[in-house]
């Protein structure tokens, strides 16, 4: 029978500080052959040191480093997400919502990202938030910390999903109604049923072989225009620049920087401007995806941070120049709240561009929507899998059942696609987007800053630093990531204006405090006589047979 990890202390330290030494020693090539022997040997560490963390290897390993941070950038997909939120600043503030609205959020983010690197690349695993909690936590809170960190993760990632497929359908409508001359606008239904066939797709996608999920994202990687200076993000900086200043459309730089305008239903100008938060907090989320494909990637402890900081990094700076050359080219903020188009960014790009270039152009940020959709289901599905292999799921024995052909877990797939279905019903409502988009961020950032308390509190002396490590900056700049997250909460779980109506009412709240009640009652009435935090599914003579097949350096 399986054992509960214990959590009173760090166990095996000298092996684990062995093994993850031994997992960061060998380079991660992209283009090395899968029969390389330094690859295989990084790859028999990263299971080496996967068994000292209590599970055994049951993914293959088909990720390398630059596909591990294309993975994290992918989920971000920063010219969709920008697109997809540019209301939230526009409305927000105008010019100075998208400028400064954008920058404040991503500097703080950059501390939870870093605190979450350090913890990713001590214990790559793909249980990855809620099995940090749990061993960082006091011995005797450690399962309900694990238990609480699950839950918000699991609301955070379904809710993600279904809130990029959302926005991803209304791209698609946005096109139809700019190719046909706005002779046809699809409503609520049409677009649910779109977002109903892009979740399909994505189920199958998200169950196909890691090797197939890996390539995929290397493609993403040049649609998005990461590595090199092409792609949709470039060429939508470029042309909104240009193309507004070619037509006189393009504000001065007073104007992009300092002008503010308050279209939000709140009167005061200082709240008003906090609410353009929302889109660079959704669309810096997701990253903790390097840590939950760890067992998926060979050199885990040291891709995973990397891909952590790049991809927040890179998606903060692409986003912030994006906004800012959305701000050039808005000449008028009213004119683009008023848009009958479902998302304003697709009026800025048929005023800039012409209703052709605009279709160009929104061609590609649909494909990047939609493969962030599949990057984030397959995140999701893992994060789902990880849960049920602990038993904290109900249904968990057939949540946790990794396919013998592709070896994914499909049945996690598709519990995760039916729940973004249900949340999906949200799109009947005029505040769909952000009622999905502070459920998603409150969820996800509550899971990310359960377990960074906790390192700088009970956790001080238990971490085992893996090769990216915070030194003695961990405390500091933890303590500026819990107060930033605890702030950001209770900012998302506000309405958008101050006279809520039921058509009208911040949703996030709802979908909040109806998993809370749930894992809250499961926990009182059930869980907490039984559930004990991850579970150990190596028992000690076979990872001791491993070490000894393998060795360690």
């Amino acid at each position: 029978m399986a054992n509960a990890i214990a959590v009173t202390s760090v166990e095996l330290k000298d092996d684990k500080q062995q093994a993850l030494a031994t997992a960061s020693a060998v380079p991660v090539d992209v283009h090395t052959q899968h029969h390389h022997p330094e690859l295989s040997h990084l790859r028999h560490a990263d299971d080496a040191l996967l068994a000292k963390l209590g599970y055994k290897a049951e993914f293959k390993r088909e990720f390398s480093l630059i596909e591990t941070v294309a993975f994290a950038f992918s989920i971000m997909g920063v010219i969709a997400s920008v697109s997809s939120t540019f209301s939230f600043p526009l409305a927000s503030g105008g010019h100075v919502g998208m400028v400064f609205g954008w920058l404040i959020p991503s500097l703080f983010v950059m501390t939870v990202a870093a605190s979450m690197a350090e913890l990713a690349s001590s214990m790559p695993t793909s249980a990855g938030l809620y099995y940090f909690s749990a061993k960082l936590a006091p011995p005797k809170y450690a399962p309900l910390a694990s238990w609480i960190t699950g839950w918000a993760n699991i609301t955070g990632q379904v809710t993600l999903v279904c809130s990029i497929d959302f926005t991803c359908a209304q791209m698609i409508t946005s096109a139809i109604a700019v190719g046909s001359g706005g002779s046809v606008n699809l409503g609520a239904g049409a677009t649910y049923g779109i977002l109903l066939a892009i979740l399909a797709t994505h189920g199958m996608v998200c169950s196909a072989a890691t090797r197939v999920l890996a390539r995929l994202n290397l493609f993403y990687v040049v649609v998005n225009g990461e590595p090199c200076a092409v792609g949709t993000s470039i060429a939508a900086i470029v042309a909104l620049l240009v193309c507004s200043g070619a037509s006189g459309q393009r504000v001065s730089t007073r104007e992009a920087f300092t002008d503010f305008e308050n279209n939000t239903g709140w009167t005061n100008n200082g709240w008003a401007f906090l609410l353009a938060f929302t889109s660079p907090m959704w669309t810096l989320t997701g990253y903790d995806s390097a840590a939950h494909i760890a067992e998926e990637t060979a050199g885990a402890a040291r891709a995973a941070p990397i891909a952590i900081l790049v991809g927040v990094g890179a998606t903060a700076s692409l986003g912030w120049l994006l906004f800012i050359a959305a701000s050039f080219a808005t000449a008028s903020v009213p004119a683009l709240l008023a848009s009958p188009l479902p998302l304003p960014m697709a009026q800025l790009f048929v005023d800039v561009l012409g209703a052709r270039g605009m279709l160009a152009l929104w061609s590609c940020v649909i494909v990047v929507q939609y493969v962030t959709g599949a990057a984030q289901g397959v995140d999701a599905s893992r994060v789902v899998f990880a849960f049920a292999r602990d038993h904290a799921l109900p249904g968990s024995r057939w949540w946790k059942r990794i396919d013998r052909r592709t070896r994914t877990p499909v049945h996690a797939v598709w519990l995760v696609m039916v729940l973004a279905g249900v949340c999906g019903l949200l799109g009947f409502s005029a505040t769909a987007l952000s009622s999905l988009a502070g459920a998603s961020v409150i969820g996800l950032y509550t899971s990310y800053v359960t377990p960074i308390f906790l390192r700088i509190t009970s956790g001080r002396d238990k971490l085992v630093p893996g090769p990216f490590t915070l030194g003695r900056w961990y405390l500091p700049i933890g303590a500026i990531a819990c107060a930033w997250v605890s702030f950001i909460v209770v900012l998302l779980l506000f309405p958008p204006g101050q006279t809520p109506s039921a058509d009208t009412m911040n949703y996030a709240v709802v979908i909040i405090m109806a998993v809370f009640v749930f894992a809250s009652v499961s926990w009182m009435v059930s869980a907490r006589k039984w559930f004990t935090g991850p579970i150990v599914n190596v028992d000690d003579s076979r990872t001791a047979s491993f070490d000894e097949k393998h060795g360690s350096q």
